[in-house]
């Protein structure tokens, strides 16, 4: 990028001319002319383009960096630093829960916390034990989880969604002393208290089910009730690289892992979003995301735990409900994530979207075809799309509103936060090294697997990993950036443009060849939701025997059997290349989605375009005819034997 051959020459043309005698001011305009000849241009360019975003993204960096340092010097932990929070402001809003109405001040939620820490100290629990939370998002989540770690205890946050094996199984990995679960989960834990471990201490919050009391189960509230709600006498030796809590992946390519999220880790995500967009303490957050997730949990809470933000909570996101919540409760930032703004779109127009005073929205999964659609119709000024992942090292954040750009890392000071693409390998994401075994960086403009470099010494660049080793193993790799270092492994693909402004592409595995052609389910989905009015749409790639490369299928959302397949065709021909339209279709009552809001695929995928597998109605692109045809039985054995030309 700097153009080394143009910087050495222009350092020859100076000392040769100084040398002839030529004054110095002579000198370095000739050298300049020569450095811009050779091909500097690029790079000036790049500088006054790009100069006032990367000191800003500086700035937010080495602010963070001493924040971190500060409380490391100090032995803090977040229960330590949210303890300063509550002694500064003690009667100010800190949680609201929208659907109840309940309002927490800072010294309520302390007292709270408090009065878990002290009993589960009395009933006998260590600093280092787990104890899993199972519970929707309310103030009691948080709570919960806060006064677990002010006794040193780490929470495992479960997923409200986990039902009979992966419940289970996370439950059982995580190694877990005891369960809190909420009355609403009764049913849940029903299903596999024959699998739990008989040593499992279970406890019930909130108002019970149907069900009742469950057998073994203790009451939660009468408990906390009783408690002190003093400080404990004895703060746990804990400090800024010890584990706070854990939180489950969503399991999309098998069960969930449990990734290990320390002090640290906590307050640099949390950090790293309030700078970043310019968060102010008068700032009221609308948190309507899971709260076992790391978006609704730290970038959310984190704010209201760190920076003393009121945070309202909704513990299901509502697209009717949305925009009247921010103007009952004031919300100046939004959070979003994965189809949320695509549903707040498809709500009906109305005079209350436009009455907020909503300045920030900040998420990650905004579609950029939606993106100034967004901006433009509900009048929120700054989009915050960032991205990361709850155990990655490599996160990145869009500062300054490039439109669908998830971030930016300099390229005038890259070495500054070591991250990088790489090439792999599209069909088995397998690193691609040169002769010397290093990884080979890509160019502006080529797509690439992101990876962090690991120091396990600076808190903004360690990699915790995952309860389980061999997983945390999977995610590292050595011998990236230099000989013998090791880095992380995102396994998602993004491309940067010139600017170093980076773009989502995929995750591993969602893009497909046909045609000798690279397809990106993303962007397909993208052109079809929006052709249908923001229907919800799974495109993803199909084996077809005999035929190479995967053919393009896609399931789509129709409640009411009101879609004419040929009608779709004809619009998808004008915005479609032939590669990317899709061979098969599926329609459907729903699309299923996952807890945080995105498109799940891997049922879609196994049953593939059989009709034996599903009772929905299929159809398929016969490419001589131009138009789609129903896909029965007799069709799919034509298909399979090659009678069709694909």
């Amino acid at each position: 990028m700097r153009a080394p051959g143009a910087g050495a020459a222009s350092v020859v043309s100076l000392a040769l001319l100084w040398l002839l005698g030529l004054p110095w001011t002579w000198s370095a305009v000739a050298a300049l002319g020569v450095y811009v000849g050779s091909g500097g241009w690029r790079f000036l360019r790049i500088v006054c383009k790009t100069a006032r975003r990367d000191l800003f993204g500086l700035s937010v960096l080495i602010r963070v960096r001493l924040e971190l340092r500060r409380h490391q010097r100090a032995g803090h932990t977040i229960p330590r630093i949210f303890q300063a929070v509550v002694q500064r402001q003690p009667e100010r809003l800190a949680l609201v829960d929208a659907g109840t109405g309940e309002c927490w001040t800072f010294v309520q939620l302390d007292a709270y916390s408090n009065a878990v820490a002290n009993l589960f100290r009395q009933l006998g629990f260590a600093p280092g034990d787990v104890v899993a939370v199972f519970l929707e998002g309310r103030p009691e989540f948080v709570g919960l989880w806060l006064g677990l770690a002010k006794a040193g205890m780490e929470a495992a946050l479960l997923n409200v969604n986990l039902r009979r094996e992966p419940l289970a199984f996370c439950l059982g990995t995580s190694g877990a002393k005891a369960l809190i679960f909420g009355g609403e989960m009764a049913a849940a834990v029903a299903e596999v208290s024959g699998h739990l471990g008989k040593s499992l201490i279970k406890f019930c919050s909130g108002d019970l089910g149907p069900e009742g009391i469950l057998p073994d189960t203790h009451l939660l509230d009468p408990l906390l009730k009783e408690a002190s709600t003093a400080p404990l006498a004895q703060i746990p030796s804990k400090g800024m690289d010890d584990r706070l809590f854990y939180i489950y992946t969503s399991g999309t390519t098998g069960l969930p892992k449990a990734a290990i999220v320390v002090h640290s880790r906590y307050y640099r995500m949390a950090a790293f979003g309030h700078h970043a967009y310019r968060m102010q303490a008068a700032d009221v957050l609308y948190d309507c995301l899971p709260l076992y997730h790391s978006a609704g949990n730290i970038i959310g809470v984190g704010q209201c735990l760190i920076y003393g933000l009121t945070v309202v909570l909704r513990k299901k996101f509502s697209a009717s409900r949305f925009w009247d919540d921010c103007i009952k409760y004031n919300c100046t930032v939004v959070q979003y994530i994965g189809e949320i703004c695509r549903y707040l779109l498809k709500q009906p127009v109305r005079e209350a979207e436009r009455r907020h005073r909503v300045r920030l929205a900040v998420g990650n999964g905004l579609r950029p075809a939606i993106w100034e659609e967004f901006t433009q119709r509900f009048g929120v000024r700054q989009i915050g799309e960032f991205y990361g992942a709850t155990e990655c090292n490599c996160s990145i954040a869009n500062m300054d509103g490039k439109v669908g750009s998830c971030g930016f890392n300099s390229r005038i000071l890259p070495h500054v936060y070591p991250i990088r693409l790489v090439k792999v390998n599209e069909d088995t994401m397998e690193l691609l090294r040169d002769a010397q075994g290093l990884c080979i960086p890509c160019q502006a403009g080529e797509p690439g697997l992101l990876v962090g470099q690991i120091n396990q010494q600076d808190p903004l660049r360690r990699f915790d990993g995952y309860v389980s080793e061999s997983a945390t193993s999977k995610k590292i790799a050595h011998s990236v950036f230099s000989k013998g270092d090791s880095a992380y492994l995102s396994g998602d693909v993004l491309v940067m443009d010139e600017l170093g402004y980076m773009y989502f592409r995929d995750r591993s595995g969602d893009t497909f060849r046909w045609r000798g052609e690279n397809v990106s389910t993303t962007e397909v989905e993208g052109v079809l939701s929006r052709l249908l009015g923001q229907t919800d749409v799974a495109v993803y790639g199909v084996a077809v025997p005999g035929v190479e490369g995967k053919a393009g299928m896609a399931a789509i959302a129709d409640p009411h059997s009101l879609l004419d397949p040929n009608a779709m065709y004809q619009e998808l021909q004008k915005v479609l290349a032939p590669y990317a339209r899709p061979i098969f279709l599926r329609l459907l009552p729903q699309v299923d989605t996952t807890g945080t809001f995105k498109i799940q695929k891997t049922r879609l995928q196994r049953e593939g375009f059989d009709p034996r597998q599903t009772s929905d109605q299929l159809f398929f692109l016969d490419l001589k005819q131009g138009h789609y045809l129903p896909l029965n039985e007799v069709v799919y054995t034509r298909i399979c034997s090659g009678a069709f030309s694909l």
